[in-house]
């Protein structure tokens, strides 16, 4: 017997999804819901331009694609151009792969000033995601404040400081590369609320910030070490990379004509956004760490001080959103479920419903980490498949077709070219 399996998504989750439903013993057809025309979500719109290989994972997912029981419907929202209950009447399960689509606030007074928005935003926009081409950022000032100190506030740092003429070598878009050349952004301030040896960038990420041309890295703190702090760097590779590279740019001399200026900073919280109609300050808080080792968390101080930003994006991590139609635990920003299995709020199973992803898990890990994740959903979906029926009369095509909705299909796809434009 053939099964028929929607996925809604394109992600890395997704291509896992389908691979692992394609090695199962059970002859599968797979049908991928994308609502942006093209396919690979974060792969394609989160990886910062000037780190290419990242990309080349795609290889891998345009081998599942060339499944012959394997189609790709590009532009077609679910929830939207068809709603789930319709989807569902064609597939014996549906398997949601939608990430984490939106990111978390700071909850903070005047975090809705203009001039104050998210770094995702930014990445989208110079990544040539088509619905943020319209947006605006203010890079007419010479103070840009980055909160965070993750993957992606590594990356808005870097492509905020970098030379246009490297900027240029990449795919970044032609709106970006234009608007980026007549950038004033003179400091650039990445500031996370804990300690070095709990910031979450790598030595590798650390090194490409200290060695961009003609830029100043500067490390505001000191480097001297808790206890508690000497204890987790026994335990983690990475602190104790980071406290290295960090000890010695620290050393290093500053560039006298320098073109700009990174400023990194730790144990320190905004706690208000001050300006008019526009963001003119950022008042933190000073932190300091209590907890044991591994578990330190970041407790205020009681001393405040002030930065002057023309332009804040927060990178505080993902958070996923509600689907119409299911359940939703907006504390961890996932779909509820278990081993992928969509749960109701009294546990019961939500059927035919799974989840695979950051929304099935929360926004972590790497992308490698998706593909465990999704073996475990496909297992769990196969497992409650055999009891399943659908209707067999009509295929999705016809409904796509007689609703005359304007799909792409994933040969499509190579006629889109969002990297340029």
């Amino acid at each position: 017997m053939t099964y028929k399996i929607a996925i809604i998504g394109s992600g890395p989750s997704a291509f896992y999804a389908a691979q692992a439903l394609f090695k199962s013993d059970h002859k599968i057809v797979v049908d991928m819901f994308e609502k942006l025309p093209t396919p690979f979500g974060l792969l394609r719109g989160g990886v910062a331009p000037d780190h290419q290989q990242m990309k080349t994972v795609s290889k891998a997912y345009e081998k599942i694609a060339s499944d012959e029981n394997f189609r790709f419907f590009g532009n077609v929202e679910i929830g939207k151009d068809i709603t789930l209950p319709d989807l569902k009447k064609y597939y014996n399960s549906v398997i949601l792969a939608i990430g984490a689509e939106t990111d978390r606030k700071m909850n903070i007074p005047g975090e809705n000033l203009d001039g104050s928005q998210t770094a995702t935003e930014f990445v989208a926009w110079y990544n040539g995601q088509p619905k943020y081409q319209d947006y605006t950022f203010n890079l007419s000032g010479e103070n840009a404040i980055v909160i965070g100190q993750g993957n992606v506030a590594v990356d808005v740092t870097r492509i905020l400081a970098k030379p246009i003429e490297e900027l240029e070598k990449t795919d970044i878009t032609d709106n970006a590369i234009q608007k980026l050349n007549h950038s004033k952004i003179k400091n650039i301030y990445m500031i996370g609320r804990r300690g070095p040896v709990q910031a979450a960038f790598t030595e590798l990420e650390l090194k490409e910030l200290g060695n961009i041309k003609g830029v100043n890295l500067i490390i505001h703190d000191d480097l001297d070490l808790s206890n508690n702090d000497k204890e987790e760097i026994k335990a983690s590779t990475k602190a104790r990379k980071n406290i290295a590279q960090l000890t010695e740019f620290k050393s290093k001399p500053l560039v006298k004509e320098n073109q700009k200026n990174i400023h990194i900073m730790f144990y320190s919280s905004p706690v208000e956004i001050l300006g008019n109609s526009k963001i003119e300050k950022i008042k933190f808080e000073k932190n300091r760490l209590d907890g044991d080792a591994g578990k330190q968390k970041a407790r205020p101080s009681g001393e405040f001080f002030e930065l002057d930003c023309d332009i804040l994006l927060r990178s505080i991590g993902y958070h996923g959103v509600p689907f119409k139609g299911l359940p939703f635990d907006d504390r961890n920003g996932i779909i509820p479920n278990n081993k992928g299995q969509v749960i109701n709020i009294d546990k019961s199973p939500v059927k035919d419903i799974f989840v695979t992803g950051w929304i099935k898990r929360g926004p972590s890990g790497v992308i490698g980490t998706n593909r465990s994740d999704s073996i475990e959903t496909v297992a769990t979906c196969l497992d409650s498949i055999v009891n399943s029926k659908i209707e067999l009369d009509k295929d999705i095509l016809d409904v796509l077709n007689e609703s005359k909705i304007q799909y792409l299909t994933y040969k499509d796809k190579k006629k889109v070219n969002p990297e340029k434009n």
